[in-house]
């Protein structure tokens, strides 16, 4: 994930369901281990360019930091709310609930609001739908590797989006199963032509990864 050598959007959803794994193994709370993930990212994008160069191993340093923020996490003094205080994995019965149908029908609920608001091209409702601080990166389109530059803010994702992915003569923007949750994907004349992916935390969706790179469309296609 360097600037001069970015991964591929593929591989970085990849590597962003790794440190969710991280959060989720520490944590039981699916909204907890999200923003942990965001934090890191956060974390990865505040560094300046000669800093990332200098990381020879970025999913390492992703890793280290992801795993330093929960420590951090979980050393904090717990706030006075219950509702805000994170809840510690004790045993594997506890790390299976985010496998839970109830937590996937709701990441399915919040991704067909999202899909929707796509399909329709309406922007304020997918302002609607969209984390104050929710993210988009999107790989660019290009076969090679390049620098992935996230857009900050539900404002600028929803105008990103709306730009991106809406009113697109002869395109067929649809829910479907991307990476095992729902997602969308937009097809023109049965080819898939990009997949997007959500971060949901409770109600909102807080970050949209979208793969526009052709190579990596291929298994989406219709006959």
């Amino acid at each position: 994930m360097t600037e001069a050598g970015a991964e591929s959007l593929a591989e970085m959803l990849d590597e962003r369901q790794h440190l969710l794994e991280i959060a989720l193994w520490m944590f039981s709370s699916e909204i907890t281990a999200d923003r942990i993930v965001q934090e890191t990212y956060r974390r990865w994008y505040a560094l300046d360019d000669e800093e990332r160069a200098s990381i020879a191993v970025p999913r390492a340093w992703l890793t280290r930091a992801a795993g330093s923020i929960a420590l951090e996490l979980l050393a904090a003094p717990f706030p006075s709310d219950p509702a805000h205080r994170p809840e510690p994995i004790t045993d594997l019965t506890q790390h299976q609930v985010r496998f839970s149908q109830a937590m996937l029908a709701r990441h399915d609920r919040v991704a067909r609001r999202f899909a929707a608001a796509c399909e329709t091209g309406d922007t304020a409702a997918l302002r609607a739908v969209l984390a104050a601080d929710a993210i988009v990166v999107s790989d660019g389109g290009g076969k090679l590797r390049a620098a992935v530059h996230p857009t900050y803010g539900a404002d600028a994702v929803a105008r990103f989006v709306t730009a991106l992915l809406t009113g697109q003569p002869g395109t067929e923007v649809a829910a479907g199963s991307v990476n095992g949750r729902t997602g969308l994907v937009l097809r023109r004349g049965g080819q898939a032509v990009a997949v997007v992916s959500v971060s949901v935390a409770g109600a909102e969706v807080t970050a949209v990864w979208i793969v526009l790179n052709p190579d990596k469309l291929q298994r989406w296609h219709r006959p």
